[in-house]
């Protein structure tokens, strides 16, 4: 065996699949965006038939580009955005639905309601998350209520649930594999990360037949086997985690207080906290690292729901700029003398704020405001943000957490300009790896190490290797009158203000 292993890692605007050879390097890829839907202001869907298209493509595309057939692979792993929700037909693996993506917000109501009833601690407790429309158990009970028949069905054992990865495994496997791993699960509303089952008192308040949940394995699991004639030859599936978990494997961040933050469509800032199931009283999410061997590590989690989308807003809703790469050379020729900030609330309100009404405003515009300005003000948006994040982890968790460096992946970290910025506001070092596609190499690293031709743990802690260090570089008056300003521009977009 040569060592290849694939990796799919399905996000939220495309599906990339990735070979690497067994110096854990790319040998060949694939990548396939796919359409958005927005039946209504604040909903967001995906076509399951689509992604599943797309992930066939992008995995021949791969195994093409790579000069290697399917045989040739030893495992194959597999990183999805979180939180999406598909139900499908158990006998025929039909959807019923669109998928329900992560940012949909279609049931901000209902989580209103359930606050009402002061059933927000209870989620929490179990679950460590809050009752926000992000998570995939509201948008599962919303399916199952207005889809017609869907509840009665359910309850026969006639449709499965599922995030993207267990849809996914079931096309993979012909429908053989009902399966989903550790940290997908902690992402649902329906999972207790402490007792690692999927909770019973939960599923009833959302009113959820259990029949219709997957079992729930370890990161680094038998999940099965590809049917053979989708590719050529049967591929084991040995690795799962959704991409936030994915790329903090990728990042090798195993030892407790290490820390990165994800840019891509969103941002996702985590906090490895070890065995410890920290509590967060700043309104950050308890959540489950990784669970491997049966042990489960615990992180501290802040979600920011926009931050490269606010640059492909100004690319594509406004068309001010032509190309996401030119971004920052734009704000470094911003004028310096105007601070113009950008909440980028588009979908609501992330961590720490968990405003699922709050909607997006530019403050500071004057008659000179351009598209410098507003590239500068889209980019900082991510820092600040950012900032928040890491002011919240410091007050939940003193374990260290004050020295930590944050590595950085996703496709934002490509611009200088942006990581200098946000080592700038942070006042901390940030460090972007060699390697940049760290979720599919996290992917990749549970199933191939899981397959025995990758190397284990502390061997590929030990490879991890850094491109570049951004030191912060702005003195420290600069940095509190700015983020006095974006904090002032926080409080007036707040739906409550």
């Amino acid at each position: 065996m040569a060592g290849y292993v694939l990796a799919i890692d399905q996000g939220t605007t495309s599906t990339r699949a990735i070979v690497f050879d067994g110096e854990m390097k790319i040998a060949g890829a694939g990548q396939k965006e796919f359409k958005q839907i927005y039946p209504q202001s604040g909903w967001v869907e995906h076509d399951p038939e689509e992604i599943w298209d797309s992930v066939v493509s992008t995995i021949k595309m791969a195994i093409r580009e790579a000069k290697i057939s399917a045989k040739d692979i030893a495992a194959l792993g597999i990183t999805n955005q979180r939180e999406t929700v598909v139900v499908w037909e158990r006998e025929s693996g039909k959807p019923i639905h669109n998928a329900i993506v992560w940012q949909d917000r279609r049931t901000a109501s209902y989580c209103d309601k359930l606050k009402k009833q002061d059933l927000e601690k209870t989620f929490t407790k179990k679950t460590g998350l809050l009752l926000d429309p992000y998570f995939s158990g509201t948008k599962l009970s919303w399916m199952l209520a207005n889809v017609k028949g869907a509840r009665a069905r359910a309850a026969k054992g006639e449709l499965c649930f599922g995030t993207i990865d267990t849809f996914l495994i079931w096309r993979l496997t012909g429908g053989k594999s009902f399966v989903t791993d550790a940290t997908n699960a902690s992402r649902t509303l329906m999972y207790n990360i402490a007792s690692n089952e999927w909770d019973k008192d939960l599923l009833e308040i959302l009113r959820v037949p259990s029949a219709m949940l997957p079992e729930v394995k370890d990161c680094a699991a038998d999940f099965g086997v590809t049917e053979p004639h989708i590719f050529g030859a049967a591929i084991p599936i040995l690795g799962v985690a959704g991409d936030q978990h994915a790329a903090t494997i990728g990042q090798a961040c195993f030892e407790p207080g290490m820390m990165k933050s994800t840019y891509g469509t969103g941002c996702f800032a985590v906090l490895n906290t070890g065995a410890d199931m920290v509590r967060s009283k700043n309104r950050l999410l308890t959540t489950i690292a990784y669970r491997l061997d049966g042990e489960t590590t615990y992180a501290l989690e802040g979600s920011i729901f926009i931050a490269g989308a606010a640059v492909q807003w100004l690319r594509d809703g406004l068309g001010i700029i032509d190309s996401a790469s030119k971004t920052g050379e734009l704000a470094d020729a911003a004028d310096p003398s105007q601070e113009v900030y950008l909440v980028p609330a588009f979908t609501g309100l992330g961590a720490p704020h968990w405003d699922a009404n709050a909607r997006g405003a530019i403050f500071g515009l004057t008659r000179n405001s351009g598209p410098k300005e507003f590239a500068r003000a889209a980019l900082e948006a991510v820092c600040y943000q950012s900032r928040d994040l890491l002011d919240a982890m410091h007050k939940d968790w003193k374990g260290g957490v004050d020295e930590t460096v944050l590595r950085v992946d996703g496709g934002m970290v490509a611009s200088d300009w942006t990581m200098q910025r946000l080592a700038d506001i942070l006042d901390a070092p940030v460090d972007r790896p060699v390697i940049l596609e760290t979720t599919a190499l996290g992917a990749a690293w549970l199933a191939g190490s899981r397959a025995g031709v990758w190397p284990d743990k502390e061997a590929f802690a030990r490879n991890w290797k850094r491109n570049n260090r951004f030191e912060p570089d702005m003195d420290e008056k600069t940095r509190a009158a700015k983020l006095k300003g974006w904090r002032s521009a926080v409080k007036r977009t707040l739906s409550d203000a």
